[in-house]
């Protein structure tokens, strides 16, 4: 038996969850309730790689690892699991373990983990915390959702507007112990608590000691509120290539910082989220059973059915025209292909420009027409291109305009609905990302068939 040594180079050098064989054992250890064993296998591996073994076996190897080695494992392992298997994992492990997990981490980072805990399982869990623990994460979990206060981070550093670059070195040395894991910048602010200025650590490095602060700060800074949007943060910090931002209160007052590894992963969470909307799914976790995914597809799927069976009334009203001509039936499907690819486009862009903030009420009116040219331009092309086919296939002349000029109505409401659709919905407060497809699918079905039904009855038929 001879070995591929690039595929067992592969194998050598893949994450622990890409190994089958290291799975296999995994799986293997958890179902003999081998502790030892777990440990030893799972010991060595960082973080990151941890939480994607736990994420990758069952779910009862799951529970079974928390079961066994909970109290082993590593604090930061938390934040780095799925929403989802991290709820399942927290309620096999006791509330004494987790409080002293919320403690070990980042405060951004506890409040995320305690958002996934069950209400009872919480208060037993912020009572084995220590204090500053539960202050910090029932100050989070005060915050809705998806905003600035609940993602942002406790922890960050400050200091008086007429200190210099040595006295903040000196400082910083001194509570070492109690500074952030990770900081970029250093707040200058004033009597009242409030960010006026920023110093990019790297510069006060390269500074003098005897440097004020003032020199060498950055303003004006951009402030984040903690009511602000988590998407509303992350396009802030693209738009302005930041690494932190301070976050400040309704009067204005530094409370904590973003840093940019947060960004990162609501960028990621946002855009697999508007993804698996424009398709019409809610969610999509490797974890999620038949059930689950089959309750979160069936509703859509559902308004789908209603909408084909209106198009296919419209085709029912021409019966006697396909009666008549076979051909129209043969061709009706690549009309509805071309302009239900026609709208995709249309309606992938404008989607992405919502989400980006892009497509705004100013902005509006040139993404339509920019559209639209563009859904009549490709239209006159494939109008052109299928009259000559058609021709060629059928060599009929009047069939062969019939379809062309189909083709270009088709196109041009294609291009109208992929823009105008969304933007409707996002009017009238609905989710454009999530309904948009059914409905621009909808418009173009019964456009195409109307178009090329009713033109060719019209000029063949009469």
């Amino acid at each position: 038996m001879t070995t591929d040594p690039e595929a067992a180079a592969e194998t050598q050098h893949a994450p622990p969850s890409e190994n089958p064989a290291f799975i296999a054992s995994v799986i293997g250890a958890a179902g003999d309730h081998d502790a030892p064993l777990l440990r030893r296998l799972l010991a060595a591996l960082n973080a990151p790689d941890l939480a994607d073994v736990i994420e990758h076996v069952p779910l009862e190897t799951a529970l079974t690892i928390a079961r066994l080695i909970g109290r082993e494992l590593p604090a930061d392992v938390l934040p780095e699991l799925s929403w989802e298997r991290r709820e399942q994992v927290l309620a096999e492990l006791p509330a004494d373990v987790v409080g002293r997990a919320l403690g070990e981490l980042d405060t951004d980072d506890a409040a995320a983990v305690a958002a996934d805990i069950d209400e009872e399982q919480l208060e037993e869990v912020l009572a084995a915390a220590d204090e500053d623990t539960r202050l910090a994460v029932e100050d989070a979990l005060s915050y809705d959702e998806e905003t600035a206060g609940r993602l942002m981070q406790r922890e960050y550093v400050a200091a008086p507007e007429g200190a210099s670059v040595g006295a903040v070195i000196d400082r910083l040395r001194a509570e070492a112990a109690e500074l952030p894991d990770e900081f970029f910048e250093i707040y200058v602010v004033d009597a009242a608590m409030r960010p006026v200025a920023a110093v990019r650590v790297s510069q006060l490095l390269r500074s003098h000691r005897e440097t004020p602060l003032a020199e060498i700060a950055r303003s004006p800074l951009i402030l984040i509120h903690t009511e602000m949007d988590q998407e509303e943060v992350a396009q802030t910090f693209q738009k302005y290539h930041m690494a932190s931002a301070p976050v400040v209160d309704e009067s204005g007052r530094l409370t904590g910082m973003v840093t940019v590894d947060d960004i990162v992963d609501i960028i990621s969470e946002e855009s697999e989220e508007d993804l698996l909307k424009l398709a019409g799914v809610s969610e999509a976790a490797q974890t999620d059973t038949v059930a689950r995914s089959v309750r979160a597809r069936a509703p859509w799927l559902l308004v789908n059915l209603g909408t084909a069976v209106l198009a296919s009334t419209v085709i029912s009203a021409f019966e006697g025209s396909i009666d008549q001509l076979v051909a129209l039936a043969v061709l009706m499907p690549i009309v509805a292909s071309l302009g239900g690819n026609a709208a995709t486009q249309a309606l992938t862009v404008a989607v992405r420009a919502i989400a980006a903030r892009e497509l705004t009420q100013s902005s509006a009116p040139r993404y339509i027409l920019r559209e639209t040219l563009t859904a009549v331009a490709n239209g006159i092309i494939f109008a052109l291109v299928l009259a000559i086919v058609v021709q060629l296939w059928f060599q009929n002349p009047l069939l062969s305009f019939s379809i062309g000029l189909a083709i270009l109505i088709t196109f041009a409401s294609a291009g109208l609905a992929g823009i105008l659709v969304p933007l409707t919905l996002r009017r009238f407060g609905a989710d454009p990302a999530v309904s948009s497809s059914v409905f621009v699918t909808f418009v173009t079905d019964i456009v195409g068939f109307l178009a090329f039904l009713g033109l060719a009855t019209v000029i063949l038929l009469s």
